[in-house]
């Protein structure tokens, strides 16, 4: 018997996308439920080629589910994810609520696999934040040859990491400057159409956004405390994929060919490294895909042992709704988890 798995927040980007992976991966579940708020009752929502008409959260029984996907936010996370561990399904949370707790790992399958058997302790495992689970990707491999000391990095997020309504606003907005009708901003403190923000998240006492905070600490948490890293996040008019400008200095030598070369053997990777006009990869061409693509990979002559790269990844894919998926297939190949219904 295959499991049962449990998916709160199936009416989201996020939470749609989870449901594509499950099928695409053909994951082994015997049984699907889709969950969300009581307004959400009775929406439709693909699995495959089936329909799931979407029941209510609040009157779930959770006592013969396995595993949990959690994407309905923090608030949502912080109030049922102890409670559903606590009935014994395994909970893979999407929001930024469990990620720094010390009892609740925080898993990239493709960085710090092994991590995952601390789950135990809280019957939850975090996911990291997007923009984090691209840049540990690539960053795992080269730190394990030469050893990261320090990272910069500056973000370029599409306005699906803000959601549905991040979306919408964009096209809205794309519209009324053709039609030169008024433009509304909502989601976004300011216009974002044919626009950058650098603000996501909101402002913390030392003048970084939280959305900055996040990936310093969670590729600490992730990676390796020791490494430094400072974050610019920017908000771009791109529907579908986060790109990152990296700079990376090393302890130990290392050569763009060697990095090339290390990256291309690396789970999730995908160098495409041609230095001619759209020899790289950017959002457009992330949307869909799973792997974490990488480009310009290149000397950064201003520090020594110094590489500079392009890091481009779906992020509602890799950054979300896949890597939520591989630490559930991660629980079950390590066999840290098996099927109630089969137990019993």
């Amino acid at each position: 018997m295959g499991y049962k798995v449990a998916l709160v927040g199936a009416t989201g980007n996020v939470g749609r996308e989870m449901l594509n992976i499950l099928d695409e991966r053909k994951f082994p579940a015997d049984e699907v439920v889709a969950l969300a708020s009581r307004r959400s009752v009775g929406t439709e929502v693909s699995y495959g080629d089936k329909t799931l008409k979407v029941k209510a959260l609040e009157n779930h029984d959770f006592g013969d589910v396995d595993i949990c996907l959690m994407s309905a936010g923090g608030a949502v996370s912080k109030e049922w994810s102890p409670k559903i561990g606590a009935a014994g399904a395994v909970v893979i949370d999407n929001s930024s609520t469990w990620r720094m707790d010390p009892d609740v790992p925080l898993i990239v399958p493709e960085v710090n696999a092994d991590a995952v058997a601390g789950f135990t302790r809280k019957n939850i495992i975090a996911n990291p934040n997007c923009s984090t689970a691209q840049l540990v990707v690539a960053l795992k491999p080269l730190h394990d040859k030469a050893v990261i000391k320090r990272v910069v990095v500056a973000t370029y997020q599409s306005v699906s990491g803000a959601g549905k309504d991040g979306m919408d606003e964009l096209f809205a907005q794309t519209k009324a400057v053709y039609t030169a009708s008024e433009l509304v901003a909502k989601k976004f403190p300011k216009r974002i159409a044919f626009n950058v923000i650098p603000e996501i998240d909101v402002f913390m006492e030392d003048g970084y956004t939280k959305e900055e905070w996040k990936m310093m600490a969670e590729t600490k948490k992730i990676l390796d405390p020791k490494i430094r890293l400072t974050a610019t996040c920017v908000r771009v008019p791109v529907f579908i994929g986060h790109s990152e400008a990296v700079s990376i200095e090393f302890e130990k030598p290392i050569t763009p060919d060697e990095a090339r070369s290390i990256l291309r053997n690396a789970p999730g990777c995908l160098v495409i490294d041609k230095h001619e006009p759209g020899g790289y990869v950017t959002p457009y061409e992330s949307a869909g895909e799973d792997a974490t693509y990488i480009s310009r990979i290149r000397e950064d002559a201003t520090v020594e042992n110094g590489l500079s790269m392009w890091v481009v990844s779906d992020n509602l894919r890799k950054g979300a709704a896949l890597n939520a998926v591989q630490i559930a297939e991660c629980l079950i190949n390590r066999k840290l988890i098996s099927a109630k219904r089969k137990a019993a």
